[in-house]
């Protein structure tokens, strides 16, 4: 019944028919976006050490997604991507800064909803006076924000070394913690931020259930160095990066928890996914990409696939999409779920699709091909490789220059998850028409 309702709304919407759509509420939309979970450390995706029930339920629930990408194999790159739709290498010469009107809790403010982040930004940089920074949440759509300006890590000493993780505690780096503009705690103590951006939310939630709203649930973990709450702190057979996934999936169990209690379960969709791949080159620190080839920083499937879970009781029927996704594509999905037909498509590098008919419906997604970078190229079941990128170096934190690669590599993803054995030489001239769809998308 409530999904015949839902998709009556969007069919009336779209096609701007006269209806009583504009009495309609849309939903609330909750997304829990993690940093540097990998694609295995899920219970649903095969993990079999750290327990995450809460996770699993809602996959059970919803709809699991195996070939869910994030929009770029590092933090702000994958942040650029799901805030604006657009391709973070495709920006051109017009930097976020200019189009802060175009993100996306801009757009879902303007119809009507209560937006708030609570967690990582990382779309400011560090600027000397964050609070006023032209990229500030507030000044991006965001009606409320809690959290840190970037990554847990930095910026500043200690060296983002595998010996720094090792020796650190919660209070060696000099994270900054914000309410709103204002400084809450520096250095803040990283084993609270779970606990912290959990009670948060669920305040949140409580005030806010009487309208439309957006939460933008950022975790700082489990990117290194890791740390757990006193609760959870030793409570994993995974070791400190378990617990600390661990208390990530008591924290999803409380915010549904706080939308159940709401009594708007059935009017929430919530979508949980990473911002990219582990960062297993620092051992206990990181997490695990499950079948998948590498890891964060790499062109391998386990530098940018996923997980990808999305749960909307009565409306999302339960199963298994094994089609591809992009957290950039949940712009234009929000957009059509809010009543938006105002997309900055215009703009250099939007790629967002719409991905209600396969969130609604059931059916295929109706997206075939995503580039990860240029010259790392998927469209179907293939996926061309002009360059290979290596970990992170560990020792001094170093980026590694990619090796490249004339032909590409070529690889079939259905029946090679793993990316072992290279078909170019077998294949060229499926080589020769994904390089060419790929220069078209670049050019």
């Amino acid at each position: 019944m409530i999904r015949t309702f839902v998709l009556g709304w969007l069919f009336s919407v779209c096609f701007l028919l006269p209806s009583p759509a504009s009495e309609i509420r849309p939903p609330n939309i909750i997304v829990v976006f993690v940093d540097d979970l990998g694609y295995g450390d899920l219970g649903c995706y095969g993990n079999e050490v750290i327990k995450t029930p809460n996770i699993d339920r809602l996959a059970a629930e919803g709809q699991r997604w195996t070939s869910f990408y994030a929009s770029g194999v590092f933090c702000v790159p994958s942040r650029k991507g799901l805030m604006s739709g657009r391709h973070p290498s495709l920006l051109r010469d017009q930097p976020l800064v200019s189009d802060r009107d175009a993100l996306m809790a801009a757009m879902l403010s303007r119809q009507g909803y209560a937006t708030a982040l609570l967690g990582k930004w990382h779309l400011a940089g560090y600027p000397k006076s964050y609070p006023e920074a032209a990229m500030h949440p507030l000044n991006c759509g965001f009606d409320y924000y809690y959290g840190t300006p970037g990554s847990n890590d930095a910026p500043g000493p200690p060296k983002q070394t595998r010996a720094a993780f090792d020796a650190a505690t919660p209070s060696t780096w000099n994270i900054p913690l914000y309410r709103n503009r204002d400084l809450v705690e520096q250095p803040t103590d990283q084993a609270l931020f779970t606990k912290r951006y959990t009670e948060e939310a669920v305040r949140w939630i409580q005030a806010h259930a009487a309208r439309p709203f957006f939460l933008y649930l950022a975790h700082n973990m489990p990117h290194a160095p890791v740390f757990a709450s006193e609760t959870f702190a030793g409570l994993s057979a995974g070791g400190t990066y378990g617990d600390v996934v661990q208390e990530i999936d008591w924290s999803v169990g409380e915010v549904m928890k706080a939308v159940v209690d709401a009594d708007v379960e059935e009017e929430t969709l919530l979508i949980f996914t990473s911002d990219n791949g582990p960062w297993s080159v620092f051992g206990p620190h990181g997490g695990s990409s499950g079948p998948l080839r590498g890891e964060k920083s790499t062109t391998w499937e386990g530098g940018f696939r996923v997980p990808g879970i999305f749960h909307w009781p009565g409306t999302i029927a339960p199963g298994v999409v094994d089609g591809i996704g992009v957290n950039l594509d949940l712009y234009a999905t929000f957009a059509t779920l809010s009543g938006c037909a105002d997309l900055p498509s215009d703009k250099p590098g939007w790629m967002s699709i719409d991905l209600t008919p396969t969130l609604l419906e059931g059916v295929p997604s109706p997206r075939r091909e995503w580039m990860i970078v240029p010259g790392v190229f998927r469209s179907g079941r293939y996926k061309i490789l002009a360059e290979t990128r290596l970990p992170t170096e560990p020792v001094e934190r170093r980026r590694r220059k990619p090796v490249r690669h004339d032909p590409p590599l070529l690889f079939d993803l259905e029946s090679d998850i793993g990316e072992r054995s290279n078909l170019a030489s077998e294949e060229p001239e499926i080589v020769e028409r994904l390089t060419a769809r790929m220069r078209e998308i670049v050019e």
